[in-house]
């Protein structure tokens, strides 16, 4: 299934084009979700997701300030990307009771402002199966 958020903006959800990064990190999410289940804070699921990915050799950036290009003028308004693996792919991380449209709309606007990332990852940990929590993002 295909989603159109917009013309230029495409959230798919069928999972019919995992490419081997992509795998890479649903597979380390996966790991962290049977060690841990759902109900902990996103800051615990953050931390041991990090872990897990540099043991498989990912560079990963954590906590990533993303400023506002405005004109000609840098602005801080306190956007913080969860995670960036390999300078690809943007990873937002939920414990929440349901993905709504606010937190897609929060990953498609860091995609969008980001730039160099086209791809993304929302990864709610609040669920029984991971898999029901992934929704994957392209720009």
């Amino acid at each position: 299934m295909n989603y159109l958020v917009n013309p230029e903006i495409s959230e798919e959800v069928d999972g019919s084009e995992t490419d081997p990064l992509t795998g890479n990190i649903i597979g380390a999410a996966i790991d962290v979700h049977r060690a841990l289940g759902p109900d902990l804070l996103e800051s615990a699921y953050e931390a041991c997701l990090i872990y897990e990915l540099r043991l498989r050799g990912l560079k990963v950036e954590a906590q990533k300030p993303l400023p506002i290009f405005y004109k000609d003028v840098v602005l801080d308004c306190g956007y913080r990307l969860d995670l960036v693996v390999e300078d690809q792919i943007i990873i937002e991380i939920k414990s929440v009771n349901g993905i709504a449209p606010i937190h897609i709309a929060q990953l498609l606007s860091y995609l969008r402002l980001y730039g160099t990332c086209k791809r993304g990852l929302l990864i709610n940990f609040n669920v029984k199966r991971l898999v029901d929590g992934i929704r994957r993002m392209k720009i």
